[in-house]
């Protein structure tokens, strides 16, 4: 099966070395070179990964990843020139997969999406046992099911998806409110307490979500 490679980066012929690269596997790769045009045709096309450059014409690479984790988990990997501490956890604070610094080796490239979709893909089976019914804003464990809140579902919907991987407040509460309100770490913390018992209840008390000290949440196996 070819997956579709979104490759974002304004150095036309960098971006298309990298899609010869990807020619040569299970990919096709679409390029696009400006900013401003990537949400729309993320919306439109749905690839199976993103590299996205930070440096960009139109609109940077920090932006377009955190407009793009407002509606999609599709795997982003982040270049850039730059290899500052600062950039670098903002960029993966912001829900990025990857990180990849310039200069680097297509073929390095190639294999970093390679092992982070089969970590997504594989992540994207129900291994946790864990069935979602977003139409019902309901969740179901073992043939029992209970019924969340619409912010409690969008609350667990990321975490569900991506068992194991750790989630930053911020991006939880991005997901949480559709209208990107202002709303402190108590309330977040709240709404996890009673995600906890509401799974809890359908599990055998079994404590899902697992706090991770200074940074977030994840969701445990």
């Amino acid at each position: 099966m070819q997956h579709s490679i979104l490759i974002v980066e304004d150095e036309i012929k960098l971006a298309t070395l990298l899609a010869d690269y990807f020619k040569l596997t299970d990919y096709v790769p679409h390029m696009l070179h400006d900013g401003s045009e990537v949400v729309d045709w993320v919306k439109q096309h749905e690839p199976k990964a993103i590299l996205l450059d930070i440096m960009l014409p139109g609109k940077n690479g920090i932006d377009i990843c955190k407009e793009i984790r407002q509606f999609s988990n599709v795997p982003i990997l982040m270049i850039t020139a730059k290899v500052d501490e600062i950039d670098r956890l903002l960029g993966l604070e912001l829900g990025a997969d990857d990180y990849i610094c310039k200069p680097f080796s297509p073929r390095e490239v190639v294999a970093r999406v390679k092992a982070v979709l089969r970590r997504t893909l594989t992540e994207s089976k129900p291994s946790n046992g864990l069935i979602l019914d977003e139409s019902r804003l309901v969740v179901a464990f073992n043939q029992q099911e209970v019924t969340l809140t619409s912010v409690e579902f969008q609350l667990l919907k990321p975490l569900a998806e991506k068992p194991e991987r750790i989630f930053t407040r911020e991006h939880l509460m991005q997901n949480m409110y559709s209208d990107h309100r202002i709303v402190n770490n108590r309330t977040i913390d709240s709404h996890i307490k009673k995600l906890r018992k509401k799974l809890a209840d359908i599990s055998d008390g079994k404590d899902w979500v697992q706090s991770v000290y200074g940074t977030g949440y994840r969701l445990v196996l």
